[in-house]
């Protein structure tokens, strides 16, 4: 694939001069009040999803220009701008597909845009932002790296994604802890949309063999009854199972089934047998129902084991291990890594836990028509806006979302579960509606230089070295808007 040269992005405002100079952060304890949302009348003169678009290419635009430097792409995970100053701490690889995400999510809101008759913003940016995909792609290999592994049923070498980032494309340092299944998981979300957004087919043979590691992963393994013990831990050098190493992977494991569904694409399949619970065997399966399969499973381990039955969202993972590390076992002179058995459902429950696992829910209610998923998806919809969302504490009529940590990018997970059940289940739009509300609030009042602060209800401190926002929060945001532009056309 030809490497597609870019040229740099400018920090602009498309919707105003005003939003870009923000106001001073000391006027009143708040940080800037006066930023304007750039259309002079509170946006009623412009279509929400137009305005949406635009403010999602204006943040993603941003994003880009004050978190990268240079071809390389090497991303700054922090960037304050009163100061201007970029942190020396890399973001790892997770926070480096924040960017691929919102990109993404310009390109399908600029998809659809024109597939509902306008094709201006289309022209304007589509090409440009394939380009930039391409380009995250591309040095992305400054976090691949190869190691061997001995998983449940074979040992095998690997060029996968590091939690850190290398100095060279291809010599990050992979083995053991070194990566994690979860940050594969959204790497693979994020080609299989690429592929489908541009039909570049190296999107998705990356996302078939990335896919392939994961479910590597899976403990095949078998308990005294037979049956495999499942679940994904976090990662090879970890014996935890966790949501965040589970739910993920539904959705695109769906997306997967349906672009072979037509197909008699074949892929082999390593398992333990049932009835020995030790002889390790493959047979060559149908792509499309070898990963409807998987989905299946996989959606049915973490809602047994991680599912809280007295508020109805998920927990974070599965702990009380045993072995209390990753172990291996001799079968027939072979060595292979050894179940795992967990007994303690760990919290607390996270948004993103739940956002993963209604994605997943409403994808294989698409896929199979199984009416039980839709139920499970208007459950989770309901509690997890009850558990999540508190009315009125910041702001009135506004809905509070802890946002401490990393759950700003966590709770845009969430926002996307409700946006992808809402063809089948219209009660979700309040819940969606709070995100909209929490986003306009916080470009209205607080957008300076063209970022938003990291909590949109509150704003900038007075304390200007304490205004440093994560880039994966910013790029974040801006895929909330355009998830939200696309979320308007679907309701019309």
């Amino acid at each position: 694939m030809k490497l597609l040269l870019l040229l740099p992005i400018a920090v602009v405002c498309s919707l105003s001069l005003q939003a870009c100079k923000g106001a001073d952060p000391n006027n009143n304890g708040e940080g800037p009040g006066n930023g304007g949302n750039g259309n002079g009348n509170g946006g009623e003169t412009t279509a929400i999803v137009e305005q949406n678009l635009l403010r999602a290419i204006e943040l993603t635009d941003a994003a880009f220009a004050n978190h990268f430097e240079g071809n390389t792409m090497k991303m700054a995970r922090y960037y304050n701008p009163y100061t201007g100053v970029r942190s020396s701490e890399t973001g790892s690889i997770w926070m480096y597909t924040a960017a691929i995400e919102a990109v993404n999510a310009v390109l399908h809101g600029l998809t659809a845009h024109k597939e509902s008759g306008q094709t201006t913003l289309y022209d304007q940016h589509f090409n440009r932002y394939a380009e930039w995909l391409y380009k995250l792609y591309d040095n992305a290999d400054y976090y691949l790296g190869t190691f061997q592994l001995v998983s449940y049923t074979q040992t095998k070498s690997w060029s996968v994604y590091g939690v850190d980032r290398g100095s060279a494309k291809g010599g990050a340092r992979v083995e053991g802890i070194y990566n994690v299944y979860d940050d594969q998981m959204w790497l693979v979300r994020e080609l299989v949309e690429a592929y489908k957004l541009t039909g570049n087919t190296d999107y998705l043979a990356k996302a078939e063999y990335l896919t392939e590691y994961v479910l590597d992963g899976w403990d095949c393994t078998r308990s005294s009854n037979g049956e495999e013990r499942g679940g994904i831990p976090w990662g090879p050098g970890y014996v935890t199972k966790h949501s965040c190493s589970n739910g993920p992977m539904i959705s695109p494991l769906v997306w997967l089934h349906e672009l072979y569904k037509e197909k008699a694409d074949e892929i082999e399949y390593r398992y333990i047998d049932a009835t020995d619970r030790q002889t390790r065997k493959t047979e060559m399966r149908k792509k499309s129902d070898h990963y409807l399969d998987f989905a299946k499973k996989i959606y049915a381990w973490q809602k047994r084991y991680l599912l809280r039955p007295d508020n109805g969202v998920y927990d974070d993972m599965m702990g009380g291990c045993s072995p209390g590390s990753p172990s291996t076992d001799r079968v027939g002179g072979v060595t292979y890594r050894r179940g795992i058995t967990c007994a303690d459902r760990v919290g607390p429950p996270i948004t993103y836990n739940s956002g993963s696992m209604l994605s997943g829910a409403a994808d294989l209610y698409r896929a199979t028509g199984d009416n039980a998923y839709l139920e499970d998806a208007k459950a989770l919809s309901d509690k997890s806006f009850a558990y999540f969302a508190t009315l009125g504490s910041t702001k009135p009529d506004h809905y509070t979302y802890d946002i401490s940590g990393f759950r700003n990018w966590f709770n845009g997970v969430l926002m996307r579960g409700y946006v992808d059940i809402y063809p089948s289940y219209n009660n979700v739009s309040v819940c969606i509606k709070s995100f909209q509300d929490n986003l306009d609030y916080g470009y209205k009042n607080y957008l300076y230089k063209t970022v938003l602060p990291t909590n949109l209800l509150v704003g900038w401190s007075r304390e200007v070295s304490n205004n440093s926002v994560e880039g994966m929060f910013s790029f974040a945001f801006a895929a909330e808007y355009a998830v939200l532009a696309k979320y308007e056309l679907i309701k019309k």
